[in-house]
Order: structure tokens, then sequence, then C-alpha cells
């Protein structure tokens, strides 16, 4: 099947850049999802507005088959000082389109103009269009709200670029692809005092420091050296300043694992090294992890269809089926924990802004993706609802 997509590819561009001038973070989407809804009921699709918040589904029914596919795409942006001089430049300051859903959300409606033009299917195409992914909050907030019950999807996909891969490769594979996120916080109550008489206190930071070395041995020493995780402190606060030792201490950060037994090692191992370090030195402390998100875990069957999809759009040697597993996360996890299907990495380009990383301010889409994207999208429907 020869999927054409060409036709659409500037009104995915101009779609691309105005959500890309347009930011906007997790659930306050009121630009993005009203500009969304707009264009879908452009092309006839029955739209439902306001699920999970500010998310979207979109159906496009075709024939007389009960068969359904749901095509997940976000639409939230990062609070990211843009960097760059391209001329659809973040016109909200401090927000930045820096990890690729306005490219994402711009090839989902390419698909869905394609699909209610051609109508080269039979049965039901649900297009989900999700926020907060960012926070990881937007996927179970539409599960919360009925997406499920509301709409009869039989499975769901969702892809994202990745640079650093060539552009308009694929890579998936089947069984875990991304990891768990896990925030931990851990609160520490010493005695503080003054600086030149630390010996009649329990000044946190000493304690502190201790606590962020020894969880650096979670993962080198706890974690079975096959299994695969990751523990970052990214922020540590104090009441202390220039002559006062600080009596009480914030460390928080996140923890990332690819197995539900390797998340729960590092739980409990944190817990350990919290509790023994603060007992040691007498001082009170308090000890939280919450898992956010979890693992995505591709089915088999659905994995191994969206790879032939791929490989027969673009080449059986731009296709890894069988990919390493990604420590990001990604809270696409939350769908696949109740409904069967596939989540597919795309490669957005090695050079320039196209290879920056991720979250980067000098991070883009690269708009090469948006035919192959849609295409993949087009050509998934039509053949899954054959």
């Amino acid at each position: 099947m020869n999927v054409v997509t060409e036709n659409f590819e500037k009104e995915m561009i101009a779609w691309r850049h105005y959500f890309h001038a347009h930011p906007e973070l997790n659930f306050d989407l009121d630009i993005t999802s009203a500009k969304v809804a707009e264009i879908l009921k452009s092309f006839g699709l029955d739209v439902f507005e306001g699920i999970g918040k500010k998310g979207i589904v979109a159906a496009l029914k075709n024939g007389n088959s009960n068969k359904s596919i749901g095509i997940r795409a976000d639409m939230d942006a990062l609070p990211v000082k843009e960097e760059s001089d391209c001329e659809y430049k973040s016109t909200h300051e401090g927000k930045m389109h820096a990890c690729g859903h306005d490219g994402h959300t711009a090839m989902a409606l390419g698909a869905a103009k394609y699909l209610s033009k051609t109508k080269n299917f039979n049965g039901t195409v649900y297009f989900i269009f999700q926020p907060d992914e960012e926070k990881t909050q937007g996927a179970q907030a539409m599960i919360d709200d009925g997406l499920f019950e509301k709409f009869s999807i039989d499975e769901v996909y969702a892809f994202h670029n990745l640079p650093g891969m060539e552009v308009g490769t694929f890579a998936t594979r089947s069984g875990t692809i991304t990891a768990s996120e896990s925030l931990f916080n851990i609160n520490l109550w010493g005695q503080g005092g003054h600086s030149a008489l630390p010996h009649m206190g329990v000044d946190t930071i000493t304690v502190g420091t201790q606590i962020i070395t020894s969880l650096q041995s979670i993962v080198s020493r706890k974690l079975n050296p096959a299994m695969n995780g990751v523990v970052s402190v990214t922020k540590f606060e104090s009441d202390g300043n220039e002559n006062i030792l600080p009596g009480h201490s914030i460390i928080s950060g996140d923890a990332r694992a690819l197995s539900p037994e390797a998340n729960k090692i590092i739980e409990d191992s944190m817990q350990n090294i919290v509790e023994g370090i603060a007992n040691a030195h007498d001082i009170k402390f308090e000890f939280t992890y919450d898992t956010r998100t979890n693992m995505t875990i591709n089915t088999t069957e659905q994995a191994a269809f969206a790879s032939k999809v791929a490989e027969d759009l673009v080449g059986t040697k731009k296709v890894d089926g069988n990919c390493d597993p990604k420590l990001f996360s990604e809270d696409f996890a939350q769908m696949l924990m109740v409904k069967p299907g596939c989540y597919i990495l795309i490669g957005n380009g090695t050079e320039g802004t196209h290879g920056q990383s991720l979250h980067s301010s000098t991070y883009d889409f690269n708009d090469k993706l948006l035919v192959i994207g849609s295409s993949f999208w087009t050509k998934l429907v039509c053949e899954r609802l054959s």
C-alpha cells in the first residue's frame, strides 16, 4: 500500500509551527486544545472535549466492523526558555515545545485528515490528544475520566521522536521499552546552630551528604547487574546560612527502573539507607517514595505489527524491532496497563537542533518527520482495520 500524505505536508508544518509558537504546560492547554478541536471538526470527525480536563478524543468510523484502534498524541510543552532564532519561536516566555509534542500533535492531525478523506479502512479510529505528559498525570486523568469506558478502543499506539537516531528510522520492542519514574523526598530534622560550634548540635548538611553519597551505591551494589536503574538526587535544600548550621534539610530526586522488582529494591534500599544514617546521628527523618509512572510495556502482537508496518514504510534496515529499553519514562504506560498496544520511537536526526537532547533549550522537532510519521499512522490504521 502506498501511503501519500505529502499533499498535507504544508498544513502539518503550519500546524506544528503554530503549536510551537504557542506552548502551554500541563493541563493549562486552552489555546492548544481549542486549536486541535477546531482542526479535527473541520475534517468532520466526532470530537469530544474535556476528557481528563483538557484532553480530546476524536472518532472516525467507516464501514461495518466493530474493530477499533487508538492513536495517542501528547500536546503539552515544558517550562523551558527557548534559545533559538527560528521564525516560529515560542511567544510564551519561559515555555517551550522542547520535547516535540508539537510535532506529535501535527502528525496525528495529518493522519486524521488523510483518513477522513480516503476512508480506506473498516472500523473506528480514535485519535487521543493528551494533556500533561511531562508531569506524567495526563494519561491517568483521561483514563479516570472514562477514556476506555466512553470509547470502545481495542488497542492503543503512540510514538515519540528521539534525537540521536537517524531521521525517519523507527525503534520499538516487545515488553518493557521505557522505565518507571518514582519521586523521592527525604526530610531531615537535626539541631542547627553556630558554624563555629558544630559539636553543640547535629547539622543536617553533614547527615544529608552522607545519605546522598550512599544512595549512589544502590544501583551499583544492590541491583543485579542484569537489571537497570537510575537514582538521581536533583535538589538539596537547607535552612542554613553564612554562619548558621542547618537544622532542617530536604533531599529530593527521582529514580528509574525497568522492572517492578528493581523498583522495589531501589525503594527498600533507600529506606534502609535514610533510616540507618539518620538513626546513627540521632535525628528525625521522613522518607516518601511515589511511583508516578509505571514501566511502558508493549504487548508482543502489537509490537510485532508496528515493526512490520514501519518496515513496509521505510525498509527493514531503518527499523529496529528489538531495541534496547530506555530509562526515560512515559505516561502512555498507564494506557498500556489497561489496553494492549505499542510505544514506538522515531528518529529526529543527529545534527543541529534536531540532534539536541530532548528538553534542551535549543532542541527543535524535525519537520521532515511529519510526512513519515503521519504516513506510519495511516498505514497502521488501514492495515490493522483492513
